[in-house]
């Protein structure tokens, strides 16, 4: 039998003004908490319903999403250019070289060091080059247009915008390795669907990473939405049901769960996901809706054990690569398209909210292309 815990009355608080999101935090890093929470006790783990009551780090005011100072948006290929990708691709191409094998190998070599996979990188050079062998192509020019609508071709069945109508409310479970941007990347959501003009309400499910709470209730109150938590080590089924319980009685559109992120190897966190997910069926015996595993763009080719680790955790549902704007390669997206062919949700361009955006093909690719090709952007 249960032993229920029992629990103060949270005390009511006002959210703090809005305003602009400073540059994202560390997903690690302490993050001062803009709102205090009365921490409570949780319940014994168990499968069964937690009957805790929630304490929220911020209230949704009413009215219109909170407004802020929005930067001037910049393209993909001025987000892009940095990566590794970009910067080999250019090099290449910019030399108006001679297409011959050395080209292609060059080009092979590009593509396996940006982290698009040696098995892809072969099948595309080889495609290309019985294309050369045939003159099909006047000049280098000419191979980077086919090269980009190779690369494109192999992302678009990847471009899935993410889709919360239907049901209410909509519940995103976040889950992914510490140190990937994931509790950042919720703070973006909040901020989008907010603008969006739609209900949120955020679960601070991270009960073991330090600051994770106060990271989340930093962001809650930044974009004017709840954040319903427990005590730091409470059990974070038990959170994110309440979560689900407060949503539901509010008619919010959206409740987005934050989820411990210790590393994948470790067997601990899979069985916690997998908790998650049965408790949460106890209320919505579809919930979660998306399960959106966030990458790190600059883990390469170990973001390929991360998502399969995942996938038999809890089945993962959908992707968001961030962290593409620095010192990633770029290609990753790439591999992971062509090993999973997961919906890629979003991608992370920098730092402000309005550079999380979803997911383009031809504007990634475009990107990542030297400019002399054209595009997009």
């Amino acid at each position: 039998m249960l032993k229920f815990w029992k629990r103060k009355k949270p005390a009511e608080e006002t959210p703090a003004p809005a305003a602009a999101p400073a540059a994202a935090e560390p997903e690690d890093s302490a993050v001062p908490a803009t709102a205090a929470e009365e921490s409570v006790a949780s319940p014994a783990a168990a499968e069964g319903p937690p009957v805790a009551t929630p304490t929220e780090a911020a209230v949704e005011p009413a009215g219109a999403p909170v407004a802020e100072a929005v930067p001037a948006k910049r393209s993909w290929r001025e987000r892009l250019a940095g990566s590794g990708f970009a910067r080999s691709l250019s090099s290449l191409f910019t030399r108006n070289p001679a297409l011959d094998d050395a080209f292609l190998d060059e080009l092979e070599t590009c593509l396996i060091t940006a982290d698009v996979g040696v098995t892809a990188s072969t099948e595309l050079i080889e495609k290309l080059r019985r294309r050369v062998d045939k003159r099909e192509f006047a000049d280098a020019g000419a191979l980077l247009t086919a090269l980009r609508a190779e690369l494109v071709e192999r992302l678009k069945p990847v471009e899935k915008p993410l889709d919360t109508t239907g049901r209410k409310p909509f519940v995103l479970l976040m889950v992914g390795v510490n140190g990937v941007g994931k509790t950042t990347t919720i703070g973006k959501l909040a901020h989008r669907f907010r603008n969006e003009g739609r209900s949120v309400v955020l679960a601070a499910g991270d009960t073991f990473r330090a600051a994770a709470v106060e990271q989340l209730q930093t962001w809650g109150t930044r974009n004017g939405v709840p954040v319903i938590a427990q005590g730091s080590g409470a059990d974070s089924a038990s959170v994110i049901f309440d979560a689900l319980q407060t949503a539901r009685s509010r008619g919010a559109d959206v409740l987005i769960a934050d989820t411990a992120g210790r590393l994948h190897t470790q067997s601990g966190l899979m069985d916690e996901l997998a908790k998650i997910r049965r408790v949460l069926g106890k209320l919505d015996a579809e919930a979660p809706h998306e399960a959106l595993l966030v990458i790190d763009g600059t883990t390469g080719q170990n973001a390929i054990s991360q998502v399969r680790q995942f996938q038999q955790a809890i089945g993962v549902s959908g992707l968001v690569v961030t962290k593409l704007d620095g010192t990633a390669k770029g290609g990753v997206v790439f591999a992971l398209a062509r090993e999973f062919g997961l919906p890629i949700r979003y991608v992370g361009l920098g730092e402000s909210a309005e550079d999380l955006r979803p997911f383009d093909a031809t504007a990634f690719v475009d990107g990542l292309l030297p400019a002399s090709l054209g595009g997009r952007g």
